[in-house]
């Protein structure tokens, strides 16, 4: 059975959230985004404790496409070292799951 991911990441603005997920859409790395706004950060950087307000870029793809997505996430993000975490889905409904089997056919890397 196919795998699947619920990946994260976060994004200065909304517009670049909203621009990242119509990327990954069209080049079909992705089924869906969810984008959720407001979100304060906290965080290590370069040796000081930063505070940020951030948007949170919630994707969801194939387990195999994943290496893909890092290395176009990390080509397109506006961060030096943008957060790509991924959770694995367990489980989820058939008819979804069959639905982002459809929607992901990335065959080649697009810059």
């Amino acid at each position: 059975m196919e795998s699947f991911l619920l990946v994260m990441t976060t994004c200065s603005t909304l517009g670049e959230a909203e621009e990242l997920a119509e990327k990954l859409l069209k080049v079909r790395l992705i089924a869906c985004a969810n984008i959720i706004p407001g979100v304060h950060s906290l965080f290590h950087w370069r040796g000081k404790i930063e505070h940020a307000g951030e948007v949170v870029l919630q994707v969801k793809c194939r387990k195999r496409y994943f290496k893909d997505l890092v290395e176009w996430i990390q080509t397109h993000h506006t961060y030096e070292v943008p957060e790509i975490l991924a959770l694995p889905v367990v489980d989820g409904s058939r008819e979804y799951l069959d639905w982002m089997m459809e929607e992901t056919r990335f065959t080649e890397f697009d810059n």
